[in-house]
């Protein structure tokens, strides 16, 4: 211790602590004890039992919860997790049934199928994390859109919709496919090297894919196509005979279902298919060639007379079956694109239309089936005619007419129709109901049978509801319209000895199993008898026949012909007022022994003549000849029956004669063409 260090008093044990000091002992003297050691502090551990328990109890809860998990995916949920899999896994891919053929009627194809792709995608292979790309949707676009002929912007679109199917382009080419398949393969080993140096592997293009379908060709491109129609870009059936047969020439798609990984078929996971049945073949009643002859004849005539459109239908006289039915203008089919909307229907059909003389025919046979006249009947036909409010003439002014009944249809007279059709009923009223009968029984105003999609079925109105002038126009072809199949099945049905068979576009099917299924037979029904029939063919002869006769250019050398010009005034379907002509022939040879019907009608023709015998004459010739050349009918050989057509005046003529025209007097004139 040292010296100037104050000495520190340790309290002994007899000294109280405190303030108090306690005196020191004056026995002893005090002593200095050595303090005791002090001992390290020692940490005990707690037991580990809690802690294990508690670690266990929680592993045991984590294993118990992934049984829970295990035995609902595996036990309790396993269909249901099954079925979401598959729906991930497995993808179903549409087989489309194989469409039918249109063929004509000896086996060649006027409508077929060729293989091409429908271009598919799954957007789901477009998203980031599928592709590996941010903008895989506008890429793949880019890069499809010159080869599809599509717009990137919509490819784009459809790309990114929320669906794991969505179609990109139908009916592409193999071409086509190719191509894309090229660039897949580019793009996929692209995708690989990248991966091998760790790169994220990205290919835009491995969500496209291709499906097997079809596309419909019309080899003969607008051959036919007015009757044939067209497909939609969906492949169905949109107009003509692909419309209403479409049915039967679809078939039924099938399914194929696979598991895919990738984007590729799995081939080793199986797969379900539900094959395709492909579509009926369909045999028409027309014949190819004079198809052909049609065609040519009246789209020539049409640019030539600078003409809205004409029509030229050929048929079988015995059996109904349509040979032939052109229009003009066309379309092709195979490019629909370069189609007039106007020009798209069957206008042969569709189109409505005052017939004029052609129409006369079956006036002729109501008169002569009511014996009400004969072919030799004597009418006077004078220069013009009253009748009700309107003055009637016929083509041409002439002095008085001394004709015939023959020599009345001949000559194309109007007035002489008016004076024959007079005799029907003992009244106006009651002749009207007569003729009416007749024109209904001839199939005007009626369904023709074919049961073409927008066929018009023609106007025709009550005999009460005649007016004043149509009592008197309505027999020579003029007050009432029809379209060009019912006006050539008039003269099929006088051809036919008087019984009218419906006409007939379809002679049958070939079903999958190449059995051959013919078209149920047609109605049919008697309007006439057999001798009024061959009564009025022999007349028909001297229009042709007879120099008198309107019809002289459509004759045949060797065969013998029956027929009649038309010529009517037109309403205008934009304006819904008279304008223009409708120039029209119709006949059928050989007249004594028929077999074929050729019909021919041309609308507003405004270069050259407008007379039927005149534009459409020669058309009914060249297409008649093409036909009974093509169908090998020989000439019978027979001479024409040379029935007169006019007689001698006189007193013993005017006995004979059909009652005189009345001299009622007009308050509204309007001539009417007749020829």
């Amino acid at each position: 211790m040292s010296p100037q260090e104050p000495r520190r008093r340790v309290p002994g044990p007899g000294r109280p602590r405190g303030g108090a000091t306690a005196r020191p002992s004056a026995s002893r003297p005090a002593t200095r004890r050595p303090a005791a050691p002090r001992r390290p502090h020692t940490i005990r551990l707690g037991s580990p039992r809690p802690r294990l328990r508690l670690v266990s109890v929680g592993l045991t809860l984590v294993m118990l919860a992934f049984v829970v998990r295990l035995l609902q995916v595996q036990a309790v949920d396993a269909s249901a997790f099954s079925a979401e899999a598959s729906k991930n896994r497995y993808t179903s891919v549409r087989l489309a049934a194989e469409r039918g053929e249109i063929t004509d009627r000896k086996g060649v194809a006027l409508a077929t199928s060729v293989d091409a792709y429908d271009i598919t995608a799954d957007p789901k292979m477009f998203t980031p994390q599928d592709s590996k790309a941010p903008d895989a949707p506008e890429q793949a676009a880019a890069l499809l859109a010159p080869i599809l002929g599509k717009d990137a912007k919509e490819l784009t679109e459809r790309l990114k919709t929320r669906t794991r199917y969505v179609v990109l382009a139908r009916r592409q080419t193999p071409q086509v496919w190719n191509q894309i398949k090229d660039l897949q393969r580019v793009f996929a080993e692209k995708a690989a090297a990248d991966k091998k140096n760790n790169g994220p592997g990205a290919n835009v293009l491995a969500g496209v894919f291709n499906e097997d379908s079809s596309k419909r060709v019309y080899p003969g491109g607008d051959l036919a196509a007015g009757i044939l129609g067209y497909v939609n870009a969906e492949g169905k059936g949109a107009g003509g005979l692909e419309s209403s047969l479409d049915k039967k020439l679809s078939g039924k798609d099938g399914e194929v279902t696979y598991a895919q990984s990738g984007g590729r078929r799995v081939p080793t996971a199986g797969s379900s298919e539900k094959p395709a049945v492909p579509g009926e073949d369909i045999e028409l009643t027309i014949d190819r060639d004079i198809q052909w002859a049609a065609q040519s004849a009246i789209t020539e005539q049409v640019q030539k007379s600078e003409a809205d459109r004409g029509y030229v239908i050929v048929q079988d006289t015995r059996t109904g079956e349509v040979l032939a039915m052109a229009n003009a203008p066309g379309f092709d089919p195979n490019d629909l694109t370069r189609a007039r909307s106007t020009a798209m229907g069957n206008a042969a059909l569709q189109d409505v239309y005052e017939p004029g003389s052609t129409a006369k025919v079956m006036s002729m046979a109501a008169v002569l089936e009511e014996k009400k006249a004969t072919p030799d009947t004597h009418v006077e036909v004078p220069n013009r005619l009253h009748r009700g409010d309107r003055l009637f003439k016929d083509d041409i002014d002439h002095p008085t007419w001394y004709l015939t009944l023959n020599g009345v249809l001949a000559k194309s007279s109007n007035i002489g129709t008016i004076l024959a059709t007079g005799q029907l009923g003992p009244t106006q009223p009651e002749a009207n109901k007569v003729l009416h009968s007749y024109l209904t029984k001839f199939g005007i105003g009626q369904p023709t049978g074919l049961n073409y999609p927008g066929e018009s079925r023609g106007i025709l109105a009550k005999p009460e509801a005649w007016s004043t002038s149509q009592q008197y126009t309505i027999p020579f072809g003029q007050g009432l319209s029809l379209n060009a199949m019912q006006a050539a099945s008039v003269y099929s049905t006088i051809a036919n000895g008087g019984v009218r068979i419906e006409p007939t576009l379809v002679r049958g099917s070939k079903g999958p199993d190449g059995r051959f299924t013919p078209a149920p037979a047609p109605e049919q029904r008697r309007v006439v008898s057999q001798e009024t029939a061959r009564a009025l063919a022999e007349m028909l002869e001297s229009v042709v026949d007879d120099q008198e006769g309107t019809g002289t250019k459509a004759r045949i050398p060797g065969y013998r012909v029956g027929g009649k010009t038309g010529t009517s005034n037109r309403v205008d379907p934009a304006t819904g007022v008279y304008k223009g002509y409708t120039a029209s022939f119709a006949g059928f040879a050989p007249a004594d022994d028929p077999r074929i019907t050729v019909y021919c009608a041309i609308q507003n023709p405004t270069k050259g003549s407008y007379f039927g015998g005149q534009i459409c004459g020669p058309i009914y010739k060249k297409v008649m000849e093409f036909a009974l050349k093509t169908l090998q009918i020989a000439p019978t050989g027979t001479a024409p029956a040379g029935l007169p057509v006019t007689y001698e005046s006189g007193p013993q003529a005017a006995q004979q004669a059909a009652p005189q025209p009345s001299t009622q007097p007009s308050t509204q004139p309007s001539p009417q063409p007749g020829q």
